[in-house]
């Protein structure tokens, strides 16, 4: 195979038909960015939604916006779109609290539905808030949770038998970026009478993702990262239509009635998604996170996919032409069928490593104990972005810039 050139990553650029949308986007200058992954760009639009909502519906509005502004249906307003990105109908998501309270709820609420079924499977290197929320609803509810490596997972699914209460997994790991079959899985959960839990956190946004197809129970996600909706935007939840009546999530919250400003002291829950909800929404936040969302209102979520692996198998491709011999090891798959969009390197000072191409302009991130990420957002990130981090990612390691004193020391966020 011919070495890759950044003539030809540019007439990749030329043809793209994502292209249009990098405007979209407010960029630094000089500035790579491939950290989408963790913390999504900002779009254009939101910086004046929000200067509206916060001078004009706020500042004048006040607390009439609830109503004149549209302010109070958000949460479902919100939802309806990401449904269209994950495969749900619009009235089984619903956009509210973080990732993890939202874990928590449909676990709780999917072990209710499974009482005399004890086995939670799981997988050994979910994100950690996953395993930490996993063992902490099945110390609450009496469950047992069983954490395994990810190619034993089916396993643990079949010795879990006729006690296989649920099986909760994210579908791109955060680490590696490996996806999982979730058709597959979730359709052996079944078999065998277990409900599935999906985390679609490093998923929406970058992954055709369809949940109803693949007869998914409950999922979750995060706002903040591909969805581009600002430094902790509120997450979403899914609650399939079939499981809504009858569900008993334990956080019950007023927003979660079905009259909240009846204020009865008697719980009610609401008759569909909403009872997921708990209390009032961060408004601002919830804001940004709906504007940002308009940007996927033209994007085809099948080009957005197949532009995310080119530019990862391009990165792979160029790692190998550009960076043999000087200690990276791969630690996502190579093929882009089984990988979402990120790659993940190994070496021994990837801390350092990227805290010196960060101070280049490339802003990548780091997960202990050895593992440089680099995220592709395909609605804004370009061909010869890719080649042009490579060549940084080079020049740090021939002239040994990593090794300076500044890059060693271990900053709060990695």
């Amino acid at each position: 195979m011919a070495n890759l050139s950044r003539d030809a990553l540019a007439r990749l650029d030329a043809i793209d038909p994502l292209a249009r949308k990098r405007v979209e986007f407010d960029l630094p200058r000089g500035v790579i960015y491939l950290d989408g992954n963790s913390l999504g760009a900002l779009p254009k639009r939101v910086a004046e939604r929000m200067r509206r909502a916060v001078e004009e519906e706020w500042g004048r509005g006040l607390v009439r916006s609830w109503n004149d502004a549209g302010w109070y249906p958000a949460p479902q307003r919100a939802g309806a779109a990401i449904a269209r990105l994950t495969g749900a109908q619009p009235h089984e998501v619903v956009v509210c609290d973080s990732t993890s309270v939202n874990l928590f709820k449909v676990l709780v609420a999917a072990l209710r539905k499974r009482p005399d079924r004890r086995i939670i499977v799981s997988e050994q290197g979910n994100f950690p808030t996953d395993v930490y929320v996993n063992a902490g609803a099945a110390e609450l509810t009496g469950a047992e949770l069983r954490c395994v490596e990810p190619d034993e997972v089916e396993a643990a699914i079949e010795a879990a038998g006729n006690d296989l209460a649920l099986v909760q997994l994210t579908q791109v790991n955060y680490r590696t970026g490996r996806v999982y079959d979730m058709a597959r899985v979730t359709r052996l959960a079944h078999q065998h009478g277990g409900l599935a839990v999906w985390d679609l956190s490093h998923s929406t946004g970058t992954l055709p993702v369809e949940l109803n197809a693949c007869r998914a129970d409950f999922a979750v996600g995060c706002g903040y990262k591909y969805l581009n909706g600002g430094p902790g935007a509120p997450a979403f939840v899914f609650v399939a239509e079939r499981h809504l009546a009858g569900l008993q999530q334990p956080l019950q919250g007023w927003h979660g009635h079905a009259q909240p400003f009846a204020f009865t002291q008697d719980y009610e829950p609401h008759a569909g998604i909403d009872r997921m909800l708990v209390g009032t929404a961060p408004q601002l936040s919830l804001i940004a996170l709906e504007e940002a969302l308009s940007v996927f209102e033209d994007v085809d979520m099948q080009a957005l996919r197949a532009k995310g692996s080119a530019l990862g198998d391009c990165f792979i491709r160029l790692v190998d032409q550009e960076l043999a011999g000087r200690g990276f090891g791969l630690a996502s798959p190579r093929d882009a069928a089984t990988r979402g969009s990120q790659v993940s390197l190994t070496h021994p000072q990837g801390y350092s490593i990227m805290q010196a191409l960060i101070a280049r302009g490339v802003i990548g991130d780091f997960r202990a104990p050895d593992v440089l990420r680099f995220g592709f957002a395909a609605l804004y990130l370009r061909y010869v972005d890719i080649w042009d981090a490579v060549a940084a990612l080079k020049e740090v390691m021939d002239t040994r810039g990593w090794d300076r004193p500044e890059f060693h020391a271990r900053k709060a966020v990695t």
